[in-house]
Parts: structure tokens; C-alpha cells; sequence
């Protein structure tokens, strides 16, 4: 397995990644989680991906309970986590200081864990205002509850203007983007709106 830095961070991922969507608390549980996740570490994966709306929550139950049940140390993976859905309530979604903080303690009591690695914003809010959302990213990065942040199917021009914000005032941007790309769905490479504003050129992943 090879392994890269993410985005222009200084943590160390495995270039092959693995993740709960579709599959823990839908399709397979505890036992069935385990034996995946050590195929995974076997074959040198260090990255595993959640998300507090995957299977309502079940995903990130499973994933720790697998983790703690193989007993590995924390500091061996990566872990990863993005919220947007939370729930039903109108403050139990989106990305507002509120939701941030409330739905990634959550996700850390779901998952048994003191922090994730990386913290993504599930969707953009157009209902928020992107420097409430790139405060609320810092604030849990300066409490210890995460250690970075991204965004995921977020357009280069919404990247950009969070970076934008987090460069005036001085906070950390997101490093990283996760689409959705695969054989059947290329719109990362093929839609405008996901091109640099600036250069006309898809910004780096």
C-alpha cells in the first residue's frame, strides 16, 4: 500500500480508502464489520470514512464498536466523519455553529471516540453564512474534537470562498474535497461549475 499526504496536510493516508456508506448498519453489522475492516489493515488501508446520517447513525455505532472490538490503537487510523444530516429538528441539519458542534459530538459518542481526524461538511448551506461554517470548522479543530476539516460536493467557486474567508481571518480552510466519482458519475469532471473560477481548471483533490 501506498500512502500520501492529504491534500497539503501532513497527515498520511492510504491511498485506497474504506467507507461505511451503503454497506455497516444497512447491509452488514458488528461481526461482518470486523472481519472487513481487518481485510482492510491487512492489506495496509489506514483511512476509514463515516457519516453521521449513514444508516441513521448505525454506521458510526458499528465502526467504532468494530474498532474497539479489534482492538487497535487509535493512533494507527484515520478516521473521518461529515455531517449535514443529522435529524429531523430545523437546527438538526446544515451547517450552522449549532449543528456542527452538536451533530460531531454525536458522532464521537456514536463512534466511542475523544476526536476524528477529518471532519467533512456533508453538502454546502446555502441557508448559512460560510464564515459561521468555517468558525464553527475551527472551533471544534481548536477543542480537540477534530484535528482537520473538508467539504464534499462542494463546487470549486464555494471552496474557494471558504478559503477565502479562512485566509482573512486567519483560520484553517478546508484541505481536502470527497465527491462522488466513479464510472457513472463524472460530474466533478465534466460540470463548469466544479472548474476554478480562477483558472478554468479542476482544483486539486
Amino acid at each position: 500500500m501506498q500512502y500520501k499526504n492529504l491534500g497539503r496536510s501532513g497527515l498520511r493516508v492510504s491511498q485506497l480508502s474504506y467507507g461505511a456508506w451503503v454497506t455497516f448498519g444497512n447491509q452488514l453489522d458488528v461481526k461482518e464489520a470486523k472481519a472487513l475492516l481487518q481485510a482492510c489493515r491487512d492489506a495496509g488501508v489506514n483511512f476509514f470514512d463515516n457519516a453521521e446520517v449513514y444508516a441513521n447513525g448505525r454506521a458510526e455505532e458499528i465502526m467504532g464498536q468494530a474498532m474497539r472490538d479489534l482492538g487497535w490503537r487509535r493512533s494507527d487510523v484515520v478516521v473521518s466523519t461529515k455531517l449535514f444530516w443529522g435529524g429531523q429538528g430545523p437546527n438538526d441539519k446544515g451547517l450552522s455553529r449549532k449543528h456542527i458542534v452538536e451533530g460531531l459530538r454525536g458522532s464521537l459518542k456514536r463512534l466511542d471516540m475523544d476526536y476524528v481526524d477529518v471532519v467533512y461538511c456533508h453538502r454546502p448551506d446555502a441557508t448559512t453564512p460560510v464564515e459561521e461554517t468555517v468558525r464553527a470548522m475551527n472551533w471544534v479543530i481548536d477543542h480537540g474534537m477534530a484535528f482537520y476539516w473538508g467539504t464534499s460536493e462542494w463546487s470549486a467557486q464555494q471552496i474557494t470562498e471558504a478559503w477565502s474567508v479562512a485566509n482573512r481571518l486567519d483560520l484553517v480552510g478546508p484541505i481536502v474535497e470527497q465527491p462522488e466519482y466513479n464510472l457513472f458519475s463524472r460530474h466533478k469532471v465534466t460540470d463548469p461549475s466544479f472548474l476554478s473560477p480562477q483558472t478554468g481548471s479542476h482544483l486539486p483533490q
